[in-house]
């Protein structure tokens, strides 16, 4: 698994960088949560996440330890890849697209 940043870091919005704060969540977890999640696009935005499945995975191919970024989830605009905010949730029910509508980005 490869991260698949190549641009310098993703500009975070004045909302963004306050939740982190205040949630206590570090710039290094949105970092590896946007190398390392997996991408989902819905309720019209993308949103990048780190679950169970992530953590395993980065484990056994890269031997990269996640745990402790399990369940923060990075949202961010369709339009310019903003970080909109940033939180904790290990809830990932509502990450799946609604039945029978998918939503594609631009």
């Amino acid at each position: 698994m490869r991260p698949r940043l190549t641009q310098p870091a993703t500009p975070l919005s004045r909302h963004a960088e306050s939740r982190m704060g205040h949630r206590g969540i570090p710039s290094e977890a949105v970092e590896m949560v946007m190398n390392y999640g997996r991408i989902v696009y819905t309720r019209g935005a993308i949103i990048y996440a780190i679950g169970r499945n992530e953590v395993a995975e980065a484990l056994a191919k890269d031997h990269i330890h996640l745990e402790e970024f399990e369940g923060v989830q990075v949202v961010c605009a369709t339009d310019d890849d903003r970080i909109l905010t940033v939180y904790r949730n290990h809830d990932f029910r509502k990450l799946r697209p609604k039945q029978g509508r998918r939503f594609t980005p631009q």
